[in-house]
């Protein structure tokens, strides 16, 4: 029974993971495709800031601004790293 409660927090954080990834990455694309972005990745970056701003947006109200950049996937990232470690020991 613990392996299936490891497997899933680690599937759990890894989704997490990819989406704050995938946020950044689409954060940087959909700029520099000009005027009129695709619409599909439009939605696709809609879906993953729903999903992951409810991690993002609290760390980034306490975290000061640096120079325009948004450190708040980095910041969020090792903290959820940090936390599976716990869980799983507390699992283990």
């Amino acid at each position: 029974m613990e392996a299936l409660g490891i497997r899933l927090i680690d599937w759990l954080f890894n989704l997490i993971f990819i989406a704050i990834l995938g946020r950044i990455i689409l954060s940087f694309v959909i700029p520099l495709l000009g005027r009129e972005p695709n619409v599909t990745l439009v939605n696709i970056y809609q879906a993953l800031a729903q999903v992951t701003e409810p991690i993002l947006g609290p760390i980034r109200r306490v975290l000061p601004t640096f120079g325009g950049f948004d450190f708040s996937p980095m910041v969020a990232i090792i903290l959820l790293e940090i936390l599976r470690y716990f869980i799983k020991s507390v699992l283990i």
